[in-house]
């Protein structure tokens, strides 16, 4: 992935600490208390993390940083603060990270040599404690909420982690297999991206929501409802329906194209539900 650079040279600082991300801290932390800017998490922010050195047992310096990204529209500087911090916590959640899922992580993620340290300061913070992932996975699926591939990705990210000290065939932790499914829930994916991720399968080449709008339908009709409507589309733009109308050539090959886009969209729509 090439936004390390960017992340580190921007809030990601601030996550680590040290004098200045201190003070940025400290204020935005006031400001959240008082209910002025940031929704502090439970059990309200603490200056704990201000040492360079010392871990976050709190999580207000990433959820804080995360925070900032968010406000500040810094979409691709949140995601990859997410990554870090929901592959951590995703390797702590059932036992101690070993060797193997950081190796995944780091395989996974195309990291700079410069930016090592760093990451792997933000990473052990972020391992600290496991019980706040849900505020980063809420914060990232409302910022791609328009733009779910990358949300996908990531999610087919965790269950490579998850996954890398596992023998074949051997199940996911129960702690795991929660956590990935509150994140798959979290970032409002449907049951498509679910079923790809957990089989290791390459992400659709249309997301979901654009199938839905490529049939100009909403998610909330029934299975029904869709199948209805896809085969009046179907029945509409057919080119042999066309041509029995004598179409002119160029209005079938339109029509070819058109219904070659209809029959994708609602192939994933039917993946997605499972129909």
């Amino acid at each position: 992935m090439a936004i390390w650079g960017k992340l580190f040279g921007g809030v990601a600082g601030f996550a680590m600490g040290g004098p200045v991300g201190a003070a940025l801290g400290a204020a935005l932390g006031h400001a959240a208390d008082n209910g002025t800017l940031l929704n502090a998490p439970t059990g309200g922010w603490s200056d704990r993390w201000a040492s360079r050195e010392r871990p976050d047992p709190s999580g207000a310096a990433t959820f804080i940083a995360a925070k900032l990204a968010a406000a500040m529209g810094k979409k691709e500087q949140l995601y990859g603060l997410t990554c870090v911090i929901l592959s951590a916590k995703l390797a702590k959640c059932d036992a101690p990270v070993n060797r193997k899922e950081i190796n995944a992580f780091k395989a996974r993620f195309q990291v700079p040599p410069e930016n090592m340290r760093e990451l792997g300061r933000l990473f052990d913070m972020a391992r600290q404690r496991t019980d706040d992932y849900e505020a980063f996975a809420r914060e990232l699926g409302q910022a791609y909420g328009a733009d779910t591939p990358p949300l996908e990705d990531l999610l087919g990210i965790l269950f490579t982690i998850a996954r890398a000290d596992l023998e074949p065939g051997e199940p996911l932790a129960p702690e795991e297999e929660k956590f990935l499914r509150r994140v798959h829930a979290l970032f409002g994916l449907g049951r498509g991206a679910w079923d790809r991720a957990e089989q290791g399968r390459a992400r659709a080449s249309m997301a979901e929501n654009d199938a839905y709008t490529i049939l100009g339908v909403s998610t909330s009709l029934s299975n029904e409802e869709l199948r209805a409507h896809w085969k009046s589309l179907v029945r509409q733009h057919h080119p042999d329906v066309l041509a029995a109308r004598n179409a002119s050539p160029q209005e079938i090959e339109a029509a070819s194209v058109r219904i070659s886009s209809i029959n994708a969209a609602w192939d994933i729509i039917k993946r997605d539900r499972g129909l």
